[in-house]
C-alpha cells in the first residue's frame, strides 16, 4: 500500500459499520469515517494546494480525525494545533509552516479566524457538506507516492522557536505495521487512547486502529483526575488495550485504585514518553499478572518509537526499566563522539520510520538527520536522537539521559531552550537558566532581573502550552558563572533549592 487512505479504504470496505473513533459523545463508522474524510479532501482540493501544510484546529473528536483524513484525500498533508495552544505560539510555528489553510469547526471558529493566517479557514461542518468528485479525488491518488507527508507535528524548539517533524506515509505504513504485528492488534482491539492528537504517540494508536477494523476509544481527559472514574469508562466501552505515558499509569496506581476498581477486559498496557517508574508498574503487574507490559521508547522524528522491552521478569522498586532492542525493520546503533560503535554512547536510528526532516528548516535538519559514519559505501541517513544509552550484558540498551538540554516531562519531549527563550524576552529580566530536576520531576527557572514571579509566571502563561511551564520560578541577585564566563547550569541545578 502507497498511502494510509488505502489501509483505510481497506478497513471501511472489510468493517463498513464497525466503529472507527469515538469519544463519550459521538462516534463514526468506518463508512461514516471516509465518507465524511473525502468530503473534506474535496472541499480543501477547492484551493488548488498539492503537498502542503493544512492546520487542524479542533478538540480530540471523531471529528478530528476525520479531518487528518480529508487534508490527506486532497493531496496535502496535517499539522495538529492543540485548541488549548496560546496564540503567540501557534504564530511562532505559522512562521515557519505558514499553511495553505486551517480547518476549524465552530465552537473554534472565531479564534482560528483571529490568527495570522494568510490561507483561508475551512469551516469544518460546512466541509462535510461538499460534493464527492471522484474525479478530483482519483487525480490525487494518480501523483501521490509513499513519499508524500502525511503530516506535521510541532515539538518544542531550542531558539524558542517550535520545530515541526514531517512523516511520509511511508513511515506511518512502515511503523504502524510493526505495531500491529507486534502486540498483535487486530479487529477486536479497543484501544484506549490517552495521548492528544498532537503528541507522536497518538499515531501508533490512531493508524494500528485504523488499518485493522479496530476501535479508537477516545478517553476525556478529566477522568485520569478521578481513577474509579476512568475504570468506569474503560469498562463501558470494554477497552483492552492502553498506551499512556507512564504519569496516567502512576496516577492509578498511587491511588490504589485496584482495590475499588478494575479495568475487566484489559490485555495489554504499552507505556512510552518518559521513565516508568518501577515501583508504580509493580503494583500494575501485580495486580494483573497475566497482562503484557512493554517499554516503548523513541522520538518523534521515529514516527514514534524506535526501541522496545517487553517486561518479562521481576524488577525491583529501585531498579531501572530496559529501553530494550530495536523494533523489526528499525535500526538503532550506540556511536561514541567519533561516529564508532561503542557500548556508551548517543542513540543513532535508521530505517523506514524516520521522519523526512524538519518543515522549512534545512539547518536544523542536517544536524540531525546525518549520514550514516559507519557506511560509506552508499548514502544511509541516521537521526541522531540525542539521547545517551548503555548496552546491558543482555543486549538490551538502558537510558542515561539526553545529551543536550531537552527534557522529558510529563510524558512531552521539552527543549528548556524554549522556556528560557520566553522568559528572557520578558521586560524586566536580565538573565535566566532553566534546569529540570529529574529526581523530583520540576522544571526551575532561576532569573536575575525587576520583573516578579507572578507577572513572569502570566507571561509565560500567555505563551507556552501548560505542560512546558516551569513548576518553579526562583528570582536571584546575581547569575553564577563558571571558568568560561558561561553561567553555571550545573552549580544551579544542583543548588537550586539553597539559594
Amino acid at each position: 500500500m502507497k498511502n494510509i487512505l488505502c489501509c483505510l479504504e481497506q478497513s471501511a470496505r472489510q468493517y463498513p459499520d464497525r466503529v472507527a473513533v469515538a469519544d463519550d459523545v459521538s462516534a463514526l463508522t468506518y463508512r461514516e469515517l471516509t465518507e465524511q474524510a473525502r468530503r473534506i479532501g474535496c472541499c480543501v482540493g477547492k484551493l488548488g494546494a498539492r503537498r502542503q501544510p493544512v492546520a487542524v484546529l479542533l478538540d480530540k473528536t471523531p471529528a478530528c480525525v476525520a479531518a487528518f483524513l480529508g487534508v490527506a484525500y486532497s493531496g496535502n498533508f496535517y499539522v495538529v494545533l492543540d485548541s488549548l495552544m496560546p496564540a503567540d505560539r501557534i504564530g511562532r510555528i505559522f512562521e515557519t509552516l505558514r499553511p495553505a489553510a486551517l480547518i476549524a469547526d465552530r465552537a473554534h471558529l472565531e479564534a482560528a479566524r483571529a490568527l495570522a493566517l494568510d490561507g483561508p479557514v475551512i469551516e469544518y461542518e460546512e466541509a462535510l457538506e461538499e460534493p464527492v468528485r471522484e474525479d478530483f479525488l482519483a487525480e490525487v491518488r494518480r501523483e501521490m507516492t509513499e513519499r508524500d507527508p502525511l503530516y506535521a507535528l510541532y515539538t518544542s524548539g531550542s531558539t524558542g522557536r517550535p520545530k515541526g517533524t514531517v512523516v511520509s506515509h511511508r513511515a506511518v505504513i512502515a511503523y504502524s505495521q510493526w505495531v500491529i504485528d507486534t502486540f498483535g492488534i487486530d479487529a477486536d482491539t479497543v484501544f484506549g487512547s490517552q495521548t492528544p492528537f498532537y503528541f507522536s504517540m497518538s499515531v501508533t494508536d490512531l493508524y494500528s486502529t485504523l488499518r485493522t477494523g479496530a476501535r479508537l476509544q477516545i478517553i476525556p481527559k478529566k477522568l485520569f483526575s478521578f481513577p474509579l472514574m476512568l475504570m468506569e469508562y474503560m469498562n463501558r466501552w470494554e477497552i483492552n488495550t492502553i498506551y499512556w505515558v507512564p504519569s496516567a499509569l502512576c496516577i492509578v496506581a498511587n491511588w490504589d485504585t485496584f482495590a475499588y476498581a478494575r479495568p475487566e477486559h484489559l490485555k495489554k498496557v504499552l507505556f512510552a514518553g518518559e521513565v516508568m517508574p518501577i515501583k508504580q508498574l509493580n503494583y500494575w503487574r501485580k495486580n494483573f499478572p497475566g497482562l503484557l507490559f512493554a517499554n516503548l521508547f523513541g522520538p518523534t522524528e521515529t514516527t514514534d518509537i524506535c526501541t522496545y522491552y517487553v517486561v518479562e521478569r521481576e524488577f525491583e522498586d529501585t531498579e531501572t526499566l530496559p529501553i530494550g532492542r530495536p523494533c523489526d525493520n528499525c535500526r538503532a546503533l550506540v556511536l561514541d563522539g567519533e561516529g564508532r560503535e561503542a557500548e556508551t554512547g548517543e542513540l543513532y536510528v535508521g530505517g523506514p520510520f524516520l521522519a523526512d526532516g524538519y518543515y522549512n528548516d534545512p539547518e536544523k535538519t542536517r544536524a540531525a538527520f546525518v549520514p550514516n559514519p559507519l557506511n560509506t559505501a552508499w548514502p544511509e541517513t541516521l537521526y541522531r536522537t540525542g539521547d545517551l544509552v548503555s548496552r546491558g550484558e543482555d543486549g538490551n540498551l538502558l537510558y542515561l539521559g539526553r545529551r543536550d538540554f531537552q527534557i522529558k516531562h510529563m510524558g512531552y519531549r521539552i527543549e528548556l531552550g524554549e522556556i528560557e527563550a520566553n522568559a528572557g524576552a520578558a521586560e524586566g529580566i536580565s538573565a535566566c537558566v532553566c534546569v529540570y530536576d529529574p529526581d523530583r520531576d520540576l522544571i526551575v527557572l532561576l532569573y536575575q532581573g525587576k520583573a516578579d514571579t507572578d507577572a513572569l509566571m502570566a507571561r509565560l502563561r500567555a505563551k507556552l502550552p501548560a505542560y512546558m511551564l516551569p513548576n518553579r520560578l526562583i528570582r536571584l541577585k546575581a547569575m553564577p558563572y563558571n571558568a568560561n564566563g558561561k553561567i553555571d547550569r550545573a552549580y544551579l541545578k544542583k543548588h537550586y533549592q539553597e539559594l
